[in-house]
């Protein structure tokens, strides 16, 4: 492509960029990488912004010298109704691949769950944690103290495990999470299991409560002194 064509049409490619990309992408490196100012990059962003605003489902963002796209606020609640069961009906998948993750590698962080998922897991965490299948168990000595997580105590009850280190192999825990799931799914009326029906989870649009900064110590003797 020709720099004038990039010119010409740039406000419909950085559009095409995000939509794509999903996530927010540095300006320089659209700049750089379309081989374009960053006067001409910030005019046809100011021509996105004001074309995608106010009544239009879909806004440009601006952060921390990013841009992203992003739904309009105004219409949360029919995104909610819309979305939220299928994200809930995929949960199941996402929540027993954190489980395993953390049963093995605790105390883990959810950044360090993801760089393995290589997916977001805020989601699939706060099931868990509501499931009381995982619990805080300190902090991280590294930028940020970020949260650690472990398997809690209702865990090894429900998988009749008496110590962490009695774990199975990998796999195994897989199939026994899958086969629990199973059961539980046909009795679902009658029991809360580990993975309870979550067609009446309401999805909580903002941070989990377990992301907010509390000030958590770990616990000596935890499970999670276990690797």
């Amino acid at each position: 492509m020709s720099t004038i064509d990039t010119i010409l049409n740039l406000k419909e490619v950085v559009l095409s960029i995000l939509f794509v990309a999903g996530d927010g992408i540095e300006k320089s490196f659209i700049a750089e990488k379309l081989q374009i100012s960053d006067k001409e990059l910030e005019k046809a962003v100011e021509e996105l912004k004001s074309e995608y605003c106010n009544e239009k489902g879909i806004h440009i963002i601006e952060y921390k010298n990013k841009l992203q796209l992003a739904s309009n606020p105004t219409y949360a609640n029919y995104i909610s109704d819309v979305l939220n069961p299928i994200r809930e009906k995929s949960l199941t998948r996402a929540a027993l691949e954190t489980l395993a993750i953390i049963a093995y590698k605790q105390p883990i962080t959810k950044l360090e769950i993801e760089d393995i998922r290589r997916v977001n897991s805020d989601y699939a965490v706060q099931i868990l944690i509501d499931q009381n299948m995982i619990e805080v168990v300190g902090r991280k000595d590294a930028v940020g103290k970020p949260l650690l997580f472990g398997t809690s105590e209702n865990f090894l009850k429900r998988f009749n495990i008496k110590d962490i280190s009695d774990l199975p192999d990998y796999e195994q825990l897989l199939e026994r999470i899958k086969t629990i799931r199973a059961e539980e799914d046909a009795q679902i009326e009658e029991h809360d299991g580990l993975f309870r029906n979550v067609d009446n989870i309401e999805f909580n649009e903002e941070l989990p409560d377990f992301l907010k900064g509390e000030d958590v110590t770990k616990v000596e003797g935890s499970d999670s002194d276990i690797a």
